[in-house]
């Protein structure tokens, strides 16, 4: 798992408590100056800021002490939009104690002149757009206790000066384009208590002298480049509660002396190239709640110290060479909620003490060498969502006691050597989305109730003895990847053959299976169909009818005739729009199906008019489940309620119980996906259109997140679900699984999506979010200029190896390198952007109205783009 900064509501109260503290002291504290309160005043009014005639100690923001001194200057997300910083003229404001302009518009660099605020305390300037680098004048401002600048552009280094601010407490930085590295000199700020740097481009070691900061309780310098070792000088820092340094290329050893740290609460060392051992004394760390090591080089058996730490909720080993067992003594970890331990070359049985971690949500031990049976005691972890044991040397049976885990969403058992039937228990799993048991070798048949897992989206039974007949409720269930293939079922299938393939058994019309000597369900079909023909047009036409009436007073009226040149199905003749759709495909033949989606089938069809459309109709059996009507209704509830030039229109519906479809605007080249892998085709999509593509893409999301009532969550963008009509425009699509964000709600769902677009946190906290999207469409948006989907260059875009790959390398080569400046810094712009949502951390990715705006905007490289790496536009300031 990818980590990510969490950072304890505690953090937060305290930080706004010492603001607070500090405000107050500073406040009463603020000397009297010569200068003139009119100069003070002429000196708001000249910025531009303010327009009011009153008294300037009575203007919104502005504060005064006793003698009508300004000490205080405070917008907080005032929606104002302030620009320049330097249109403060700091040397008038002699008695100036805090600034606070945050989330103000501020723009330009800090000015040198900001050094003559000798008074100041409180400097919190965050969430702007400051450019420029830090001035050497901040040094003169002594008095400084609260210095934040996050969230801005600031670049350069860090000056060596800052380490004479002796006062500081607060020193926050986190969130700009810093490079340098971190000054010895910080050494001498005995005083900071929160030191934030993470998440710039700073480089080079850690200086030893930051164990000097015997106050420091908040430590994080994730996301830099820095390397060398940990200096075991930071074990002396005993009032820390949080440290980070994860995302790093920080090389040898955890040091022993980190068993001093005994107030440490988080600890996050992941993504390095730390090696060595795990030392015993980590588990002197009594108060430590999260322990995050995953994605080093780290070897040797798991410490059984690390079973002391009774207060851990979150223990992350994975993705390391560990060796030697799971200790038995992890049973004391009562309080444990996230386990991983996957990708390790542990070995031995899974020990049964794990039973006692009644807490636990997340459990991964995938990709080790485990060995023995799935202990019985697994069913005393009720809490459990998520449980993953793929590729290992598991044996025995799956363990009746399964069924207790009623909260399970997330069952992963592929590639072991588990054997016997699927237990009756597993139908208790009314919450399972994904199911995997794949490649074992489980027998028997399958429980005809399996198809009551309505939630399932990943179902998976390929590689086993499996045999007997495939249950009806089963075959005509439409998961988005379904897979009984390589058993030994037989009978009568109606699924695709690849979710079929390699039983020989099977039977049916599909190409690749015998055909099935069943004539009289054939004959069946063809009679109820003849008899229900005149019942189903009166139904559907008496519903176009009252639908049309319903919507005439909402809808812009249009020409009711048979050949009008404008077609909507809400205005349009009920009878006759029903007709022409029946006669216009042969009443859904075969050969006017262009594809299909998340559930239907799509047809175009050509109206009298010689207006085209496309259809998405049900199946028969997709009408009587209640899933797929859900999605179908959901479909039209959430187009009905949105307009967009980029999201494909809706003209109608028809929802009755025996014939129902979506009426949509037809797109004449199809999906993205196949654009993209048409060898002949694609060649029309140049760079100009592909970025335009993307635009459009990112047009659509930021009206659904950002313009809406309540912002709607899209679930499924893939390369799939974005259409193209006959000039290569973008149009989302395919919202059957699409919801609206409540503010109130909590928005845990069942994960759903296409795999390889999925936001990685949703397998583990099935939350949804607009940063769900954002990530899909960071890879949507990839796979566009990549020409094919990005896959394991995704996976190692926290590596340090993607400084050696240049932009160039992964334009797709079918076209000739983008011509011109302007083509190619808009090309470098979309990949950077696109790399920026892919952040493993929600937190960290933009909006999609962030995106948007900013591809609407020019943006130049400062070197050639075909030589600028992914890792330079990963970190580029946008």
């Amino acid at each position: 798992m990818a980590s990510s900064i969490i950072i304890s509501p505690a953090v937060v109260v305290v930080t706004i408590t010492s603001i607070m503290m500090i405000m107050l002291f500073s406040l009463a504290n603020a000397l009297s100056s010569p200068s003139s309160s009119t100069d003070e005043a002429e000196a708001l009014r000249s910025t531009g800021w303010w327009n009011s005639t009153s008294a300037h100690c009575n203007w919104d923001g502005v504060y005064c002490n006793n003698a009508g001194r300004v000490t205080q200057i405070a917008f907080f997300d005032s929606g104002k939009k302030l620009g320049e910083l330097s249109k403060l003229e700091f040397s008038s404001f002699p008695s100036l104690v805090e600034l606070f302009l945050s989330d103000c518009g501020l723009n330009g660099s800090i000015p040198h002149q900001i050094g003559t605020l000798t008074q100041l305390i409180i400097l919190y300037l965050p969430l702007n757009n400051l450019t420029g680098e830090l001035p050497l004048s901040l040094a003169n401002l002594t008095q400084l206790e609260y210095l934040s600048l996050h969230s801005n552009r600031l670049h350069g280094s860090i000056p060596p000066e800052i380490g004479k601010m002796k006062n500081l407490i607060y020193f926050i930085l986190h969130d700009n384009n810093l490079t340098g590295v971190i000054p010895s000199s910080f050494g001498n700020l005995t005083n900071l208590t929160y030191l934030y740097l993470g998440s710039n481009q700073i480089s080079g070691f850690i200086p030893p002298q930051i164990g000097k900061m015997k106050n420091l309780e908040f430590l994080s310098l994730s996301y830099n480049g820095l390397h060398g070792s940990i200096p075991p000088e930071i074990g002396k820092l005993q009032n820390l509660n949080y440290l980070f340094l994860d995302y790093n290329n920080l090389t040898s050893v955890i040091p022993s002396s980190f068993g001093n740290l005994t107030n440490l609460t988080y600890l996050y060392l992941d993504s390095n190239q730390i090696s060595g051992f795990i030392p015993p004394q980590i588990g002197k760390i009594k108060n430590l709640e999260l322990l995050e090591l995953s994605y080093n080089g780290l070897h040797g058996p798991i410490p059984l110290e690390i079973g002391k730490l009774k207060n851990l909720k979150i223990l992350n080993l994975g993705y390391n060479n560990l060796i030697g067992v799971i200790p038995s003594s992890f049973g004391n970890l009562t309080n444990l909620t996230y386990l991983t331990l996957g990708g390790n070359q542990i070995s031995g049985f899974i020990p049964p003490e794990i039973g006692k971690m009644k807490n636990l949500i997340f459990f991964n031990l995938g990709y080790n060498s485990l060995t023995g049976v799935i202990p019985s005691s697994f069913g005393n972890l009720t809490h459990l969502t998520s449980l993953i044991l793929r590729g290992n040397q598991i044996n025995g049976s799956i363990p009746p006691e399964i069924g207790y885990l009623l909260d399970l969403l997330y069952l992963d058992l592929n590639t072991n050597q588990i054997s016997g039937f699927i237990p009756e228990e597993i139908l208790n799993l009314k919450k399972l989305g994904h199911l995997d048991i794949s490649n074992n070798l489980i027998s028997g048949k399958i429980p005809s109730e399996l198809g009551n897992l309505k939630e399932a989206i990943y179902f998976n039974l390929s590689r086993n003895n499996i045999s007997g007949t495939i249950p009806l409720s089963i075959s005509n269930n439409m998961w988005t990847l379904f897979d009984l293939s390589h058993n030994q079922l037989e009978g009568q299938s109606t699924a695709p053959l690849e979710a079929f393939d390699h039983n020989k058994g099977l039977c049916d019309g599909i190409k690749g299976l015998s055909h099935c000597k069943k004539r009289h369900q054939i004959i069946l079909i063809i009679a109820i169909s003849l008899s229900a023909t005149l019942l189903l047009s009166v139904a559907v036409l008496g519903f176009l009818f009252r639908k049309q009436k319903i919507r005439k007073n909402q809808l812009p009226k249009t020409t009711k005739v048979k050949n009008g040149d404008l077609f909507s199905i809400w205005d349009y003749d009920g009878v006759i729009a029903y007709q022409d759709i029946i006669q216009a495909t042969e009443d859904f033949d075969i050969k006017y199906c262009i594809g299909t989606g998340g559930y239907g089938s799509v047809y175009r069809a050509q109206l009298p008019s010689g207006k085209v459309v496309a259809l998405k109709k049900l199946h028969g059996w997709e009408r009587d489940d209640p899933t797929y009507l859900k999605s179908f209704e959901n479909e039209v509830q959430m187009l009905s309620r949105i307009q967009h030039r980029n999201i494909v229109k809706l003209h109608g519906f028809c929802l009755h119980n025996k014939c129902m479809f979506l009426v949509y605007k037809y797109m004449e080249k199809g999906s993205l996906y196949c654009m993209l892998r048409d060898e002949v085709e694609v060649v029309q999509l140049d760079w100009i259109k592909r970025v335009n593509v993307v635009k459009g893409i990112a047009n659509a999301l930021s009206y659904m997140h950002h313009d809406s009532t309540l912002p709607i969550i899209h679930r499924d963008i893939s390369s799939n679900n974005i259409l193209l009509d006959s000039k290569l425009e973008a149009f989302v699509a395919d919202f059957g699984t699409a919801r609206l964000l409540d503010p109130d709600s909590s928005n845990q769902t069942l994960l759903a999506g296409t795999y390889g677009y999925i936001a990685p946190e949703l397998a583990y906290t099935m939350v949804v979010t607009e940063k769900c999207d954002v990530y899909s469409f960071g890879m949507v948006a990839l796979e566009t200029i990549m020409g094919k989907h990005p896959g394991d260059l995704v996976t190692s875009l926290s590596a340090s190896s993607t400084q050696n790959i240049t932009l160039k390398d992964v334009l797709d080569s079918r076209l000739s390198s983008p011509k011109g400046p302007q083509v190619a810094n808009d090309v470098a712009l979309v990949v950077s952007l696109a790399l920026k949502c892919l952040h493993c951390n929600p937190r960290f990715r933009p909006s999609m109205q962030q995106v948007s705006w900013r591809l609407s905007a020019s943006k130049s490289f400062p070197q050639p783009v075909g030589a600028i790496s992914l890792l330079q536009l990963k970190n580029e300031e946008i």
